[in-house]
């Protein structure tokens, strides 16, 4: 089982949801001043990190009050009972605007909760707010939507990846202790990587989507993003599951992650698409890659096996992903591209109608590719039990300068686990020379959370970069 000690004189908006509730089962923390500490947190830090779009902190303190006394009758829901977290603000929530980030939905008040915002508050999370994002989650930092973008608790100066930017940084800096964020092209494991924490792309399938504005119908996912692997495991056990509600969610029984939180990785297969991850690119950044060599050379010295194996459908995946993403993300909002366009970000705009160039073809082929993708990866996954890779291509890039539509002509480490529905998980694995952070990523295969998890938490216990803060 997790074995996180708590830190002596630890603040609490830097306890993880493992710490905390242990206190909370103890008798030793409650859920009103766990709370609390969070909003102090958030007080004194969003005006810097912009990872808030809503606050609802009278809500959230009713919650917590409410569960307090739960607690104080012996009563505890599951992990997340008492414990603070925040939405990636397109996940609806009755009664409480949800923007997807843009103005053309600004003013938009869902009646009813998405299915995992449900989930998350049967489980007794108390829900702080809901976190900046990428407008309708593709395509930022966009100063031309209504949102400030948020900032990279490491260095103020920074990006922290999207689309779910503020998830990221809201978690890395201590105002959550977690968040959900959702991903079509890598936008929970880019953030987690660039912010130093832990996300994790589930399955397709693995949790539902309802009530989670769409994307790409056929690359979204919804995931958690923590500080630590265990809390990540606790998260997706309360949002795991099917759903009447989403036709695309598996039937699959939801094994207990937790079970998943011990050491062991000795005789573990381990693939490395060198060719695509690891060779030189113009796009990658030398850093990153020996960083994450190094980690992976950690995993060896643990006992794992490591192979090199052959992907060549790679070089062609992102380019099936971008298309598949703009076709249907253009099918989508095409109603008000054609009746609104003027409320939609520069970028956004731009990209979705892109979306509105595509051929049947053009689109045809990307799924043609995609199946390629499919069976190649399923053919690896025969000899080998992970694949190991670097989350991102670079740490995070400066605001100063940053040209989000250049950066997504480059290679993407991420995509191809979207195209092909695979779960994978960002870990943090070090920095640069610069103090920014590095992530390695592990995918495994459909419906092996488990197992990704297990991996992720053996090498977190092993290096422990989960003890280093952000300086703020």
């Amino acid at each position: 089982m997790a074995t996180s000690d708590t830190p002596l004189h630890t603040p609490l908006h830097f306890l993880t949801i493992h710490q905390a509730g242990e206190l909370m089962r103890k008798g030793e923390l409650s859920p009103v001043e766990l709370t609390r500490a969070c909003l102090d947190r958030i007080a004194d830090t969003d005006d810097r990190l912009h990872s808030f779009i809503l606050l609802l902190a009278d809500d959230a303190m009713e919650q917590a009050r409410v569960a307090e006394s739960e607690m104080l009758r012996g009563e505890f829901r599951s992990r997340m009972h008492g414990i603070p977290f925040a939405l990636k603000d397109l996940y609806d929530t009755a009664g409480v605007r949800t923007t997807s980030g843009s103005r053309v939905d600004i003013d938009r008040v869902p009646a009813e909760d998405a299915t995992t915002t449900a989930r998350l508050k049967a489980a007794g999370g108390i829900l702080l707010g809901k976190l900046a994002m990428h407008e309708f989650a593709l395509g930022g930092p966009d100063w031309t939507t209504p949102f400030e973008p948020a900032c990279n608790p490491w260095n103020l100066d920074h990006i922290t990846g999207g689309s779910s930017s503020g998830s990221g940084s809201a978690v890395a800096s201590g105002q959550a202790l977690g968040a959900l964020g959702s991903c079509t092209g890598g936008s929970i494991r880019g953030p987690a990587s660039l912010c130093g924490i832990v996300g994790l792309k589930p399955t397709y399938g693995r949790v539902s989507r309802a009530g989670v504005v769409t994307l790409s119908w056929s690359q979204d996912h919804a995931g958690p993003m923590t500080w630590t692997v265990e809390d990540t495991a606790y998260m997706l056990q309360a949002i795991a599951g099917h759903d009447p509600k989403d036709p695309t969610s598996s039937a699959a029984p939801v094994p207990d992650y937790s079970l998943s939180l011990r050491e062991g990785i000795r005789g573990v297969r381990l693939g490395l698409p060198r060719h695509y991850f690891f060779d030189p690119d113009p796009s990658v950044n030398p850093e990153v890659v020996a960083t994450v060599e190094k980690a992976i050379g950690e995993l060896e010295s643990l006992g794992a096996i490591v192979e090199e194996v052959s992907l060549p459908t790679l070089e062609h995946v992102r380019a099936a992903n971008s298309v598949i993403m703009v076709s249907e993300a253009y099918a989508y909002h095409e109603p008000n591209l054609k009746t609104r366009p003027h409320e939609f970000g520069e970028i956004v705009r731009d990209r979705f109608r892109i979306g509105a160039l595509m051929s049947a073809a053009d689109y045809l082929q990307a799924q043609r590719v995609r199946t390629l993708a499919r069976r190649e990866f399923a053919d690896v996954m025969k000899t080998v039990d992970f694949l190991v890779t670097p989350t991102m291509t670079q740490p995070a890039a400066a605001f100063e300068g940053y040209d989000p539509v250049s950066t997504a002509r480059g290679r993407s480490f991420t995509a191809p686990f979207n195209v092909t529905g695979l779960p994978a998980i960002s870990v943090p694995c070090g920095f640069t020379e610069s103090g920014l952070p590095i992530g390695m990523q592990i995918a495994g295969k459909p419906f092996d959370e488990p197992g990704v998890i297990q991996a992720a938490y053996t090498y977190q216990q092993h290096a422990r970069w989960y003890t280093t803060r952000p300086p703020m």
